[in-house]
């Protein structure tokens, strides 16, 4: 009912083309942990690609909507910038790490890709 935002349908199509896989491991209980988390349905984490010592994380705005999102992540990050969709850093592209995470602004379908540099 409603908007395709107020269905989920971006969100129920991951889901369908993308599901999980279950892996077999003890039976002991392990805790929830996710890598990543982004403060609004508007915003799509994409992929994150794996670069040696940094990892670069692509998000989209797909509701066609300006949205300010926080991106959170469980990972160690030591700093977080703006780059090009060759990966390369953008100038003062440096994003802040808060307590919340980084702060990220779209514009309708507007792609960020965000360069993390980890802690070793």
């Amino acid at each position: 009912a409603g908007s395709f935002q107020d269905a989920s349908v971006i969100q129920h199509a991951y889901n369908l083309n993308f599901p999980l896989h279950t892996v077999p491991a003890s039976s002991a209980q392990c805790p929830a942990w996710s890598a990543f988390s982004v403060s609004s349905p508007a915003v799509v984490l994409e992929t994150a690609e794996d670069r040696p010592e940094a990892l670069v994380v692509r998000l989209y705005e797909a509701h066609g909507s300006t949205v300010v999102a926080w991106l959170q992540t469980s990972l160690p990050v030591k700093e977080a910038m703006l780059c090009d969709l060759l990966e390369r850093p953008a100038a003062g592209g440096r994003l802040p790490l808060e307590q919340r995470g980084m702060r990220l602004s779209f514009t309708p379908f507007r792609v960020l890709s965000v360069l993390l540099v980890l802690r070793q």
